[in-house]
């Protein structure tokens, strides 16, 4: 699930020029025999300067899709194995009066969420992500986007009630 999601995060826009993408080469450099030199069709060749690449990498979708039954139990899994290891951090609500990233910091620290942390929430509340998107490894999603990849990234896992609630009734 984590190698599914990093291969459809990625853009797939390199690209590089063949010979025949290359500009020039239109002409023999030199007739092909009695010159002593090995033959050549173009300069544009990729063994010459300026000459296109053999293989070029063109723009491509490096995304696939994998089954709902295994999308769920990667998050199930993902879950259990923050649950045993006693990361997750169930909150009764997250709610805060003004943007204010020292007083989220204080928070988190309030609660032993330090370091890598992933702060889940019902809905999209502006305030708690505005105040959390300038700590360094703290990210906060909603509970109808979360992912496998983000469980497993962070160390700790922040969530309220109301998001709990959520992603039992969606996820299990």
């Amino acid at each position: 699930m984590v190698k599914n999601h990093l291969a459809n995060c990625r853009q797939g826009t390199q690209s590089a020029l063949t010979r025949a993408e290359v500009s020039g080469g239109g002409i023999k450099p030199w007739r092909q025999k009695g010159t002593g030199r090995a033959r050549q069709g173009s300069t544009r060749a990729p063994q010459w300067t300026h000459g296109g690449i053999v293989f070029a990498p063109k723009p491509r979708d490096y995304s696939y899709t994998l089954n709902k039954k295994v999308k769920r139990l990667a998050l199930n899994s993902a879950l259990s194995s923050k649950a045993i290891d006693g990361d997750i951090i169930v909150i009764d609500a997250i709610k805060m009066e003004e943007v204010k990233t020292k007083t989220f910091k204080t928070f988190l620290n309030a609660v032993g969420a330090t370091g890598k942390a992933l702060v889940v929430t019902a809905e999209n509340d502006q305030v708690v992500v505005k105040s959390a998107r300038n700590i360094p490894g703290v990210l906060v999603t909603f509970a109808s986007l979360l992912n496998v990849y983000d469980i497993l990234n962070a160390k700790k896992f922040v969530v309220d009630q109301a998001a709990l609630a959520k992603i039992e009734e969606v996820f299990a």
